[in-house]
């Protein structure tokens, strides 16, 4: 961005706009969409997982996209009751419900601790293993 730009805009509106502003460099080339479109195939990917985590645990695999519904039914898979969701709903004890439910979820599907806390901390890699692979429920 010229110094220009950055002399004009006052503070508050420059961190605002200033995403927009770099979007375009080199010649008015558009850099972000590239990231967009990678994002959002990343993005797709992982709802399929978790899509196929769905039915192979006998449940609607259309419950993997609608929002609350979701965490009912991971809670149900993972053999934990319904009012867990408001456990969820609390700073810092979601952080242990969900890491606690992640390893259900892991020994419901035959694996570990280990891949129960890479569910919990790195889903968007652990859910497709479990997904695509030959883990059972």
């Amino acid at each position: 961005m010229s110094d220009f730009l950055k002399k004009q805009l006052p503070m508050t509106s420059f961190l605002i706009y200033s995403p927009t502003l770099m979007m375009f460099q080199n010649g008015d080339e558009p850099v972000g969409i590239f990231s967009l479109l990678i994002g959002l195939a990343v993005i797709v990917f992982v709802i399929a997982a978790v899509w196929k985590v769905f039915v192979k645990a006998g449940e609607p695999g259309w419950a993997a996209i609608v929002p609350i519904y979701n965490v009912i039914v991971l809670l149900k898979i993972a053999g934990r009751p319904v009012w867990w969701i408001i456990l969820l709903i609390i700073p810092f004890v979601n952080l242990v419900i969900s890491i606690i439910v992640s390893i259900d979820v892991a020994r419901k599907f035959g694996k570990g601790v280990g891949f129960g806390l890479g569910l919990a901390f790195l889903g968007i890699i652990f859910f497709p293993i479990l997904g695509f692979g030959s883990a059972e429920y």
